[in-house]
């Protein structure tokens, strides 16, 4: 398995490793729970340097974009992010990623580790005219997360981490060290991306956490990302985005801008929209013991009527939660499913997304 220039330091603090996506990676360190806890009250520190990182480069870099995403970076201003979507032809989800528009002649995409390959074939398949440069191996990519993460990483930048708002990216520096700087993140509250070079991570790791020292902050790991990013009810490419999902069947239709021209699965995407979809993915809150997982089918009357896509206990609420696809009919707020586990049907009810807010 692929190892992040990390791998030290997360042994050093007893962190529990599995592999996800051919990345040996720490799922936790002090307790899935315990770091849910500390990036919900105080500040989470990830290391996400599995991510891939493409650049588009060239006259062309900005028109490949915009054909290869579903979203329009017309919209943005250099130095300006977007969350967005590569497609298929036929609608389905090739990655959901993050696109950071350096300048017109420079778009930087950040994408799912298990991807990258499958993502730089599609995209040189697709690039326009535009140079691509495949970055994954030379950049680290560190996550600064929760509500004290501005407070901690204020002292190490000169930058004016109030006044960029949201969405927005900057070269800068972060203690000492060269980075690209972004105010995004995957777990429902606030937060910072910091990708740097790879040789930089570990100086940049260890001063991340000795800042963060008097905030409380915790070194957090797979298990917890994935519990916040469900309470948010954030996508996780596998789960509940695939090849064969759309993103009008998965509720990311806000992220399609159909009036910016043409771009890969416009057409498809505009028939089902036109038609409507057969299925929907939903939330789902367990109203009797029991933990959704993901596979699980989903039951309507008599009648399986969906799956679940990912489930989990959530830490902040105290409630078994899910989301899943089920056929339209089922997919309104209020309704009464149930979710088969281990032979039994479990009630469950359709709840308002996402299930958390800051």
């Amino acid at each position: 398995m692929k190892r992040t220039p990390l791998y030290a330091a997360h042994e050093a603090l007893g962190a529990r490793f599995v592999d996800f996506g051919g990345w040996e990676m720490p799922v936790q360190y002090t307790g899935i729970i315990d770091e849910h806890v500390a990036v919900r009250t105080r500040a989470g520190l990830f290391d996400v340097s599995h991510m891939g990182e493409i650049e588009l480069r060239g006259p062309q870099a900005l028109a490949a974009a915009q054909q290869l995403t579903v979203n329009d970076l017309h919209r943005l201003r250099d130095g300006q992010a977007q969350y967005s979507l590569l497609c298929r032809p036929s609608g389905g989800v090739v990655d959901d990623i993050m696109v950071h528009r350096v300048h017109r002649e420079r778009v930087l995409l950040c994408v799912n580790a298990a991807n990258i390959e499958k993502d730089l074939a599609w995209i040189r398949e697709h690039r326009a005219g535009a140079e691509v440069v495949d970055r994954s191996d030379e950049l680290g990519l560190l996550a600064l997360q929760g509500p004290r993460a501005t407070a901690i990483l204020t002292p190490l930048t000169p930058l004016d981490l109030v006044a960029t708002p949201p969405f927005e990216f900057r070269d800068t520096q972060v203690a000492g060290r060269r980075v690209l700087l972004a105010h995004t993140g995957y777990t429902g509250e606030d937060g910072w991306e910091i990708y740097c070079a790879v040789a930089d991570a570990p100086s940049l790791w260890q001063a991340l956490l000795d800042a963060g020292a008097p905030f409380g902050i915790k070194p957090a790991g797979l298990g917890a990302r994935d519990t916040l990013r469900l309470e948010r009810a954030l996508p996780l490419y596998g789960h509940e985005l695939t090849d064969e999902t759309t993103p009008l069947e998965a509720g990311l239709g806000w992220v399609v801008r159909w009036d910016k021209g043409p771009f890969v699965g416009h057409e498809a995407l505009r028939r089902q929209r036109e038609t409507g979809v057969t299925r929907r993915l939903v939330g789902l809150v367990l109203t009797a013991a029991g933990i959704a997982r993901q596979g699980y089918p989903i039951v309507g009357g008599a009648a399986v009527v969906g799956s679940i896509t990912s489930g989990t206990k959530s830490p902040t609420l105290g409630k078994a939660i899910g989301l899943g696809y089920v056929a339209s009919a089922w997919k309104e707020v209020g309704t009464t499913l149930g979710v088969e586990i281990r032979g039994r049907v479990i009630p469950a009810e359709v709840v308002r997304l996402p299930f958390y807010k800051r």
